[in-house]
């Protein structure tokens, strides 16, 4: 019965591996050349999420260089964009806002209101009609396997690219908008009085990394395309579906790091022998030799170790959820980090409320924080935080 048992764990163990391998697509190309260094599942279709933001940005930034717009442009906010939900600037129908601001918001804050705004701005005041012109675009770039249906990347079950696709625009954006290209290494940017920060963490956490965009929703999983360069050398890095956005970034950096250490010894490049680098792990078998992974000592997951968090309030408006949440999160800096505020969008009897909250803690840690609040007449509740709740759709 033993045996059984065991039998049935493995096997469990190896098919929630193949899941998640599968469910990943990655491509690495050397900028410079457009030579594929590394692809695994590159042409399979997914959900771009705030991928296709940066779609938008580059018919933007063309729309600059032909003169048909002007960063200082001011630009009137539609009912429609106005009610795009989180990760969003904040703005209202009937507000107006420059270009500039609406890039960088869509760079740094993967803002889907700015993303919109502009989106209406470039094709006469239609989403529809802009999502044309990017599928257009992308088909003119030798993206053959995508299409778009809206300018934020907020999910929509017709919306897909590949990761193949999406390294091809990274690769335009850089050749072709150069001038631009600098302000996807921006990690914030200022707005009425306010430091807007990023969560692009590539930019700080890998030596040479200098752009460009990171999306998310419940559907597409953790997505990102990099750019990165080290003593002249720069590839364009593309990877989707992840479930974690930890898991989304180690891919990169183990991708990246293998291809500058090659590079750096002045050799040329093979590319079988760097596939199985990167897919062999530090004295370890390949990835993908899945009975190999079934032998190793159980370790405690991710889940039961900071997949806990606190809600400590629902409120009428996000702005009033994220205000207050930003407020606690002064009180306790050394605890709460403002990277891991998550506002959760409800409808309680058809009313809309926003629930303001805190992931990233172990069980201990969100407990101990419930009580210090509710030492100070604060609400709290310590709880699981599911992924599908910590993340808004466009953030990370």
């Amino acid at each position: 019965m033993r045996k059984i048992v065991c039998l049935l764990v493995c096997l469990t163990a190896f098919l929630k591996i193949s899941i998640a391998l599968a469910s990943t697509s990655s491509i690495m190309l050397d900028a410079n050349s457009g030579d594929v260094l590394y692809a695994f599942n590159a042409d399979t279709q997914k959900y771009p999420a705030s991928l296709a933001k940066l779609m938008t940005l580059y018919i933007t930034f063309n729309a600059l260089e032909n003169g048909n717009l002007k960063l200082s442009d001011k630009l009137k906010v539609s009912h429609i964009a106005a009610s795009r939900s989180p990760s969003r600037l904040g703005l209202n129908a009937g507000d107006t806002i420059d270009v500039k601001t609406c890039i960088l918001a869509s760079i740094v804050k993967s803002a889907n209101d700015c993303a919109t705004v502009l989106g209406e701005a470039l094709s006469g005041g239609s989403e529809r009609e802009f999502a044309l012109m990017m599928t257009k675009t992308a088909q003119k770039l030798g993206m053959k396997n995508t299409v778009f249906k809206n300018a934020s990347g907020l999910h929509h079950s017709e919306q897909k690219s590949t990761a193949r696709d999406m390294a091809i625009l990274g690769l335009a954006i850089y050749h072709h908008c150069p001038q631009y290209y600098k302000l996807f290494a921006l990690n914030e940017f200022e707005y009425n009085g306010q430091i807007i920060k990023g969560h692009n963490n590539i930019l700080t956490s890998f030596d040479g990394a200098d752009g460009l965009k990171t999306g998310y929703t419940a559907n597409a999983g953790f997505n990102i395309v990099t750019s990165a360069k080290r003593n002249g050398h720069r590839v364009i890095v593309a990877t989707m579906g992840h479930k974690k956005p930890d898991d989304r970034d180690k891919t990169v950096v183990a991708m990246m790091d293998k291809v500058f250490t090659h590079l750096e010894s002045g050799s040329k490049i093979n590319v079988e022998k760097l596939k199985t680098e990167i897919e062999t792990p530090a004295g370890g078998q390949k990835k993908t030799n899945y009975a190999q992974t079934l032998i190793k000592e159980p370790k405690i997951s991710a889940k039961e170790k900071t997949d806990f968090g606190i809600q400590i309030g629902a409120f009428s408006t996000y702005d009033k959820a994220m205000s207050h949440a930003q407020n606690i999160q002064k009180q306790f800096a050394g605890k709460l980090s403002a990277q891991n505020i998550f506002i959760e969008k409800l409808n309680r009897g058809g009313k809309l409320l926003y629930r303001a909250q805190f992931g990233g803690l172990n069980k201990k840690d969100a407990a101990k924080l419930c009580t210090a609040l509710k030492n100070k007449k604060q609400a709290c509740v310590a709880t699981y935080v599911s992924a599908k709740t910590m993340y808004a759709e466009g953030d990370l």
